[in-house]
C-alpha cells in the first residue's frame, strides 16, 4: 500500500513539473511573438520611410497572400488529408452507425438544426413479462387473480429524434475512457467544421481582415510604430462596444465595468492623439485615425466571427488562415489597378533589396508569428496570449525611442498608461464573462452606507422578560377556596 501511495505522489509530482515546464515554455514563446511583432512593425515603418517604397497596399497585398503557405498543411497534416479523401469521414459513420440509427437526423423541422423532431408515440415492449400476457398489457386489460398488478404503466411512449449531429455528441459522452483513447486521433475532429465551411467562412472574412491590416499599415507610413500599436490595441474595447451591440451569446451583455474600460481608453486615445499633432510632417493624426480604423475593423471581424462559430474549438484557424491567403491572392489583386490609376498608389515593384526585406517580414512577421502565437496560446491560455500583446506597446516604446531617435511628449506617456491598463481591463472581462467588479463594488458600497442609518433593535432585558402569555394571578380568597 505504501508503494502505491509513493507511485500516486510521484507521478502527481511529475505532471505538475511538466505542467511548470509546458507554461515556461509557452510563456518565452508569447514573449519571442511581441519581439517578432514589434520588429516586424518597426521593418515595415523602416521600408516605408528610409527606403521610400510607401506602398502599403502591396505590403498588405504580399504578406496576407503569403497565409496561402498553411494550405501546405493538406500535403504535411494527416487528418487534412484525409479529409481531403473522404477516408475520415467514412470512419466517422462507420464508428458512430448506432448512434445515427438510434439519433435519426431531424427531418421535420428544416430551419432549425438542433431542435427536436415531432413527438413519435409507439407500443411499449416489455422484455421482462411472460409472452402469454403480452396481449394482455397491449389490449390495456385486467390481470388475473393470481398476479395482481399493482402499478399500471402506459402501454405508449413518446419518441423523439434528435439531430445526428447531437447524436455524435451523444455517442461520446457515453463511451468509456479507454474507448475514447482508443480513437482518441478521430475523436478530434468531431464537431470540427468541414473544409467547405471553413473555406466559405475564409471567403467571407478575408476582406474585413484584410481592410483591417491596411489600416494598419497606412498608419505606419504615417505616424510612429509606439503611436499605432496603442491605438490599435483598443480593438479589445471596440469589441466589447459591438458585442454588446451584437451579441452572439448571454455573456456580451454590457456592464459598467466594460463603460469604465472603454471610458478610459477613450480618455487615453484622446490623449495620444493629441500629442500626435506635434508631428513636423503633420501627418500625425492621419496616422491616429488609421490606427482606430484598423482597430474598429478588427473588432468587426471578431464579433462577426463569434457570431458565425460558437465555440473556436470548432474552426481550424491555420486552415482558415491558409483560405485567406488564397482569396486574398485570387481575389484582391484588381487593387492594384485600381489605386494606380486614381493616383492614390501608384504601381511600382520594388528593388531586390526591399523585395527580401518584405518577404521576410511576410514570412516571419506575418506566417511564423501567427503559428507562434496559436502555439503559445495552446501551451499556456488564451487570456495570457491575449495579456502578452500588451507588452508590444512598451516594447515599441522602446524601439521608437532606441532606433528611431524619437522623443514623446508628456501628453503620450500619460496617454500611454490608460489605454495599457484598459487592454488588461478588457482582457479579464473578455475571459470572465459575467464578472462586474465595479457594480459588486457599487453593491457593497451602498450596504455599508445603508447598514451606519439602519435601526437597530435595542435588547433590554424588560423586553426579553416579557412574556407573551400573560400571567394570571391568584388572589388568597381564591386560593383557599382551592384548598
Amino acid at each position: 500500500m505504501e508503494w502505491v501511495f509513493i507511485m500516486n505522489r510521484m507521478s502527481s509530482q511529475g505532471s505538475s513539473a511538466a505542467q511548470r515546464r509546458r507554461m515556461a515554455l509557452g510563456v518565452v514563446i508569447l514573449l519571442l511573438v511581441d519581439v517578432i511583432w514589434v520588429a516586424s512593425s518597426e521593418l515595415t515603418s523602416y521600408i516605408f520611410k528610409r527606403q521610400e517604397y510607401n506602398k502599403p497596399f502591396f505590403s498588405t497585398f504580399t504578406k496576407t497572400s503569403m497565409f496561402v503557405l498553411y494550405l501546405l498543411g493538406f500535403l504535411l497534416w494527416r487528418p487534412w488529408r484525409q479529409q481531403c479523401t473522404g477516408t475520415l469521414k467514412r470512419r466517422h459513420s462507420a464508428f458512430f452507425a448506432d448512434a445515427e440509427a438510434y439519433f435519426a437526423p431531424c427531418t421535420t423541422d428544416t430551419t432549425v438544426n438542433n431542435c427536436l423532431s415531432e413527438p413519435l408515440y409507439v407500443p411499449v415492449k416489455f422484455q421482462d413479462v411472460p409472452a402469454e400476457h403480452s396481449n394482455c398489457l397491449i389490449g390495456d386489460c385486467e390481470s388475473s387473480a393470481s398476479k395482481k398488478q399493482r402499478v399500471r404503466f402506459s402501454n405508449i411512449m413518446e419518441v423523439r429524434q434528435l439531430p445526428s449531429t447531437q447524436a455524435l455528441e451523444a455517442k461520446l459522452s457515453r463511451m468509456s475512457y479507454p474507448a475514447a483513447k482508443d480513437h482518441e486521433a478521430m475523436l478530434r475532429t468531431v464537431g470540427k467544421l468541414t473544409i467547405t465551411d471553413v473555406a466559405k467562412i475564409s471567403f467571407f472574412f478575408c476582406f474585413v481582415w484584410f481592410l483591417a491590416n491596411l489600416s494598419y499599415q497606412e498608419a505606419l507610413s504615417d505616424t510612429q510604430v509606439a503611436i499605432v500599436n496603442i491605438l490599435s490595441s483598443t480593438s479589445g474595447l471596440f469589441t466589447l462596444v459591438l458585442a454588446a451591440i451584437f451579441p452572439s451569446n448571454s455573456s456580451d451583455r454590457f456592464t459598467l465595468s466594460k463603460l469604465l474600460a472603454v471610458a478610459l481608453s477613450m480618455g487615453g486615445v484622446a490623449l495620444v492623439s493629441f500629442s500626435s499633432m506635434d508631428s513636423p510632417d503633420g501627418k500625425g493624426v492621419t496616422g491616429s485615425l488609421w490606427s482606430l480604423a484598423g482597430a474598429i475593423l478588427y473588432a468587426v471581424y471578431i464579433v462577426m466571427i463569434k457570431r458565425r462559430v460558437d465555440r473556436e474549438d470548432k474552426l481550424d484557424i491555420p486552415m482558415f488562415f491558409g483560405f485567406v491567403g488564397l482569396f486574398n491572392l485570387l481575389l484582391l489583386w484588381p487593387g492594384f489597378l485600381v489605386l494606380h490609376y486614381t493616383g492614390f498608389e501608384a504601381f511600382e515593384l520594388p528593388s531586390q533589396l526591399v523585395w527580401t526585406y518584405i518577404l521576410i517580414n511576410g514570412l516571419i512577421g506575418t506566417v511564423l508569428s501567427e503559428f507562434l502565437w496559436l502555439w503559445g496560446c495552446f501551451l499556456t491560455s488564451s487570456l495570457i496570449g491575449t495579456l502578452a500583446l500588451s507588452l508590444t506597446i512598451p516594447l515599441s516604446i522602446i524601439a521608437d525611442i532606441c532606433m528611431q531617435k524619437v522623443r514623446f511628449s508628456w501628453l503620450f506617456f500619460a496617454g500611454a498608461v490608460p489605454v495599457f491598463l484598459s487592454f488588461f481591463i478588457a482582457t479579464l472581462l473578455c475571459h470572465y464573462n459575467n464578472w462586474d467588479p465595479v457594480l459588486v463594488g457599487l453593491r457593497r458600497v451602498y450596504v455599508f452606507i445603508c447598514r451606519k442609518h439602519r435601526i437597530h433593535r435595542q435588547t433590554d432585558d424588560s423586553e426579553q422578560c416579557e412574556s407573551l402569555i400573560p400571567l394570571q394571578t391568584v388572589s388568597p380568597s381564591e386560593g383557599s377556596f382551592c384548598s
